[in-house]
């Protein structure tokens, strides 16, 4: 192989199942291996084989423990990997938690969708990995810390540079030595970057004058004016404020490590500054409670770490770990606050809360994160009046509010000014991690900054070879596993949950019997064309 080749393997077009694979003469490593979320179609490929083959991976090098970054790796293992996973020590103890979660959930939610579809006469299914595998992966995690450079292949090192995105993030350089003593090829992963007013991180590091860059453009395309840590309380302030009723509840759908950490910070604070009354906080999820202990464990690392170990020692902050204290919150009455995971609602206990609460005009739901699209908190957040749960039809009458200054993304001129930083950029930029709205809106802000000819957009399974003059487009290496336009969108399994949805509301507005047997007729009519009016199932 003359020149090293990447191939985009997630997180192109889209913004979660992060996964680049570089290969080289000496062996192939992967940045990442995480687990795809939104639409049913994306969470398939999470169940399909992978797109390369598991056992030729050499090594893993890991930006951070978010699932949608390190969500496969126990599937990696599964199927052959048997490398190290380079990651930083705080990475290593968050995905000691994390992974465990993430197989808990998939054999609870395996069984009980198996329960199902044996009521259905339907094929069982099997979980993607389980808590075996996970053992397993956990052995073969190796530390380094930020800033130390580490052998991963023969001719290829790497270090670690502070992402600021959550504890443990980091931006992955790596470094190709190349013969005839010519300088080695430097590439630069971003992962996820952190914005300049993030609770608990310093800012964003990274090396200048590289070869390449693949960079994340989540919010490439939104511009948070005055996001400021005050702003940010204030706002949140003004949320709960605004939602308190004697008989309500705030459910805040968050992800469990970090974000959940950073509200239980700033809402401790605001009621000891006596800006917000002496509410009960209940968090509830086993997995925050866990990576609560992790943050405790780091709180040196952190800035406000002291404020965080205040918040957490506050005798109005609950956590809920057995499934009966979870259900314990249904019959809870007054005002109280749930921060429940997962933060898109795709699975977790926020789903429980929301049947449980959803329904009723006393509730409100913030949105404090990114919701991918396809997923429950997107559709909520984009005004649905009625959403489909685990089979059920529940109307939205609780109050869906967002307050984005809690996301662990940059915005997008944090994002342009990071990479202004990294400047000279000898080749190409590769825009990653985003969907198609925000890639645009990234490269826009780049105008002037790196050459449009530079800055390229990587399709699912895409590989290029990393060449002297630049990166050279050579497709897919195999079948592609999802067309570009299909991608981070709604599928059918949305369509068909809105179709239900419109036909229970539309029967339910005839006046009468007569009127929705009509309607009913026409219905199967056009599912049927040879159906008869009278035809009964």
């Amino acid at each position: 192989m003359p020149h090293p080749r990447l191939s985009f393997h997630g997180a192109a077009g889209a913004v979660t199942g992060s996964c680049f694979r570089l290969q080289t003469e000496a062996g192939q490593v992967l940045i990442d291996c995480g687990m795809f979320q939104g639409s049913k179609t994306e969470k398939e490929l999470n169940y399909r084989p992978f797109p390369f083959a598991p056992e030729k991976i050499a090594a893993v090098i890991l930006s951070h423990a978010h699932i949608d970054h390190s969500g496969l790796l126990p599937k990696l293992v599964r199927h052959g990997f048997g490398g190290a996973i380079h990651a930083t020590p705080a990475t290593i103890d968050l995905a000691g938690v994390m992974l465990p979660d993430s197989a808990h959930i998939q054999e609870f939610e395996v069984e009980q969708f198996n329960r199902r579809a044996a009521r259905r006469n339907r094929l069982a299914v099997e979980p993607i990995y389980d808590s075996a595998d996970v053992e397993i992966c956990l052995d073969q995690f190796r530390p380094h810390d930020p800033g130390d450079w580490f052998a991963v292949l023969p001719g290829l090192r790497a270090r670690f540079w502070n992402a600021g995105h959550m504890l443990g993030s980091a931006s992955i350089e790596v470094e190709l030595a190349r013969g005839d003593g010519d300088d080695p090829l430097r590439l630069l992963f971003s992962a996820d970057i952190g914005p300049d007013h993030k609770l608990l991180h310093a800012d964003p590091e990274g090396p200048a004058g590289i070869d390449y860059l693949i960079c994340e453009s989540t919010y490439g395309d939104v511009n948070r004016l005055d996001a400021t840590a005050a702003r940010r309380r204030i706002l949140l302030r003004d949320e709960v404020r605004a939602a308190i009723h004697p008989n309500g509840v705030l459910l805040i759908p968050s992800f469990a490590v970090e974000r959940a950490q950073e509200l239980i910070s700033d809402i401790g604070r605001l009621i000891a500054e006596g800006e917000l009354p002496d509410i009960p906080i209940h968090v509830d999820s086993p997995l925050a409670m866990q990576a609560t202990r992790v943050f405790a464990r780091h709180h040196r690392e952190l800035e406000d770490g002291a404020v965080l170990m205040k918040g957490l020692r506050a005798r109005n902050l609950h956590f809920t770990e057995t499934v009966e204290q979870s259900k314990a919150l249904d019959r809870m009455h007054g005002f109280h606050i749930v921060i429940a995971a997962s933060g898109m609602c795709e699975a977790g206990r926020i789903r429980h809360r929301l049947k449980n609460w959803l329904w009723r005009d006393e509730a409100t739901v913030l949105f404090t994160g990114y919701q991918a699209a396809g997923t429950l908190g997107r559709i909520l957040q984009d005004g649905a009046r009625s959403v489909r749960i685990q089979g059920e039809d529940f109307a939205v009458r609780a109050r869906i509010r967002s307050l984005d200054l809690y996301s662990g993304h940059a915005d997008g001129p944090e994002l342009a000014a990071w990479i202004r930083a990294r400047l000279p950029l000898r080749h190409d930029l590769f825009l990653v991690h985003g969907e198609p709205e925000a890639i645009e809106g990234l490269a826009a802000r780049l105008d002037g900054i790196v050459d449009p000819a530079r800055i390229l957009r990587p399709a699912l399974d895409e590989t290029f070879e990393l060449g002297d003059a630049g990166a050279r487009r050579l497709g897919e290496d195999g079948p592609r596993r999802l067309q570009p336009e299909r991608v981070a969108r709604l599928d059918w399994h949305n369509d068909v949950s809105r179709l239900i949805l419109d036909i229970n509301d539309a029967l339910a507005a005839e006046p009468d019997e007569k009127q929705r047997a009509v309607l009913i007729r026409r219905l199967r009519r056009a599912l049927d064309p040879d159906a008869q009016g009278g035809r009964s199932s």
